[in-house]
């Protein structure tokens, strides 16, 4: 199964809406806090555990994203190395775009909630497109 299908159909649903989308994305990278215990050290050596520090955080238009491994490839020019990228949607209004600052607004707020691990609401991907649940 292709893994990027779920990019995939993120961009069909925002292409799909009748005001103009700009899709956010914040890529973050997985770190554990110089105090964790042993066992903490061990499950995050395992690839488990840690927690979620946004690295960089993108917007784009439908017209910018031609698929999932091209915004992977930028992301790697243009930032520092990750391990999951969050995805939404921010809408615009009677057939306007959402203006730069609702945009900004939008950001940051992803990346709060991700920071606070608030992220059930996100799509998330890991670096090979493959979708993730956090529990």
């Amino acid at each position: 199964m292709d893994n990027t299908l779920v990019f995939d159909q993120l961009l069909q649903a925002a292409a799909a809406q009748p005001d103009p989308q700009r899709l956010l994305f914040v890529f973050a990278a997985a770190e554990l806090p110089d105090d964790a215990t042993p066992a903490q050290r061990e499950r995050f050596a395992a690839g488990e555990g840690g927690s979620l520090t946004p690295m960089m955080c993108i917007d784009k238009g439908l017209d910018q994203l031609t698929d999932f491994g091209a915004l992977v490839a930028e992301s790697e020019e243009a930032g520092p190395p990750w391990q999951v990228m969050f995805a939404a949607g921010l809408a615009g209004h009677d057939g306007q775009p959402p203006t730069e600052a609702q945009i900004e607004h939008a950001l940051q707020s992803m990346a709060e909630r991700v920071r606070a691990g608030m992220v059930e609401s996100l799509l998330a991907l890991d670096r090979q497109g493959e979708a993730l649940s956090f529990a």
